[in-house]
């Protein structure tokens, strides 16, 4: 159910519906679902389907592919916040003796641990997991296709390895962990490593026939945390909440900011033009807004989950054909009409609940990086927001240390310290942001400007 103030008007509605019967038609499959979720709610259902009255609905298991990837990595993510494990750390420190120990967990998670894209031996996708029973049977004899670090290149057996790393340091399988640690703390109940009913069947539609050919429905042994996952559209839909706030329960928001950081640019090949990669998501921008999520693919099945991540809207698109129906698009189709037809509401502009420190106060207003005209201010939260005047160039937020200095929190700055640096009546002289120095005037000869300032002072040219 959605209360009032969450519903969509009817003619966003039937844009919505209309987008996704003509992707069921063109897209020539047997059936597709799809939901969308604004403001951490899950606000419009659409189903279209070749069966008539056996329409799927939002409780209606699909297979979602590598959208278990984020889940995966969701898993990692939870044992480097308990301190078990740090991004940074060779695979080999904790899972030892695979071949491709050198490279670090936050490789594996952002594709650039230079592994292979599949594993060894037949489709894993369409045999039985039974075949690849070791690790070794995943990775063969030589795991590694790029030098590690180099470059973005998807691995499937990848996201084997994290699966491996969390069952080694949980001492439990891998699906026991994910229902445990994710999938029952946020309420995520139709959603299992082997289908349930209702579920749909998996099918190939061929290419130059209108005609139907089922799809095996393998269990994938190690290669589970790659892509083993059944889901619903609603289970998804309060998935993708979750990605965009966090849950103290299974990650904070923190966190999950940290997923949808850009880790990797990807290959324009692979992901498409501007495309990166985070943590187990995949980032882009379209339609001049980012987007981040991720794509699902097996045999039979198409997932598509995306999120706009200003505009708070979400779509989730399902359909069980194996080719043919670009979900990923679809989905971020169903984010941008939402977003267009009824821009978000801005919460009301609310002061500071307490007293501002006079000498943070003293530091807002126009700065200048040599010639360059930044505004500082205090905001609401009680962070420093720092902008260009221009409207273009390097823009942060800054976190008080509580000792008098500040820390950026994205962008160019982000991680960078800012230090407020005085003359010796105790009046600010300049503002030091990782050695760049901001001063009330450009240029200003009274301050301690690197190189100095000429004396001779501004001048036209005779």
């Amino acid at each position: 159910m959605t209360s009032a103030q969450h519903e969509l008007l009817p003619a966003t509605r039937r844009a919505l519906l209309h987008r996704v019967a003509v992707a069921q038609n063109e897209g020539r499959t047997p059936s597709l679902v799809a939901a969308v979720v604004r403001d951490g709610q899950r606000v419009w259902d659409g189903a279209r389907t070749s069966v008539e009255g056996h329409a799927p609905d939002e409780n209606t298991q699909y297979r979602i592919g590598s959208i278990t990837k984020t889940f995966t990595a969701v898993l990692v993510m939870r044992l480097r916040d308990e301190g078990l494990i740090d991004l940074g750390d060779p695979l080999e420190k904790h899972l030892p003796g695979t071949g491709a120990g050198e490279a670090t967990i936050a490789d594996l998670l952002a594709h650039t641990g230079g592994l292979a894209a599949e594993s060894t031996g037949p489709w894993w996708e369409r045999t039985p997991g039974t075949l690849r029973p070791e690790l070794s049977d995943v990775l063969g004899e030589q795991p590694l296709r790029h030098p590690v670090g180099r470059r973005f290149h998807y691995s499937n057996t990848g996201y084997t390895l994290l699966g491996a790393l969390v069952e080694e340091l949980r001492g439990a399988p891998w699906a026991d962990v994910l229902r445990r640690e994710v999938l029952e703390p946020l309420g995520l109940t139709h959603t299992s490593v082997r289908p349930r009913v209702p579920h749909a069947a998996g099918w190939a539609v061929h290419p130059w026939a209108d005609v139907l050919l089922p799809e095996p429905a393998e269990d994938y042994g190690r290669m589970e945390p790659a892509g083993q996952l059944w889901s619903t559209t609603a289970d998804l839909a309060r998935f993708a909440s979750f990605l965009l706030r966090g849950d103290d329960r299974v990650l904070s928001e923190s966190s999950v900011r940290e997923m949808r950081t850009p880790a990797a640019p990807a290959d324009a090949a692979d992901l498409g033009d501007g495309a990166t990669y985070g943590l187990g998501m995949q980032l882009l921008h379209r339609d001049g807004r980012l987007l981040v999520g991720h794509a699902g693919s097996v045999p039979g099945f198409l997932a598509g989950l995306v999120i706009g991540v200003e505009d708070d809207v979400a779509a989730v698109v399902l359909t069980n054909c194996t080719s043919g129906c670009p979900v990923f698009t679809v989905a971020a189709d169903l984010v941008r009409i939402v977003a267009e037809a009824e821009p978000r509401i801005p919460e009301p502009w609310r002061p500071l609940r307490e007293d501002a420190d006079p000498a943070v106060l003293e530091l807002v207003g126009p700065w200048y990086w040599g010639t360059n005209g930044f505004a500082l201010r205090l905001t609401a939260d009680g962070l420093l927001s720092l902008e260009p005047l221009s409207g273009m160039g390097r823009r942060t937020r800054l976190r008080p240390e509580g000792d008098g200095t500040w820390t950026g929190l994205e962008g160019y700055f982000a991680g960078e310290p800012l230090r407020v640096v005085r003359r010796e009546d105790g009046t600010v002289d300049h503002l030091d942001l990782g050695s760049f120095v901001f001063t009330r005037t450009p240029y200003d000869d009274q301050s301690a400007v690197p190189g100095g300032v000429d004396p001779d002072g501004w001048r036209g040219i005779k």
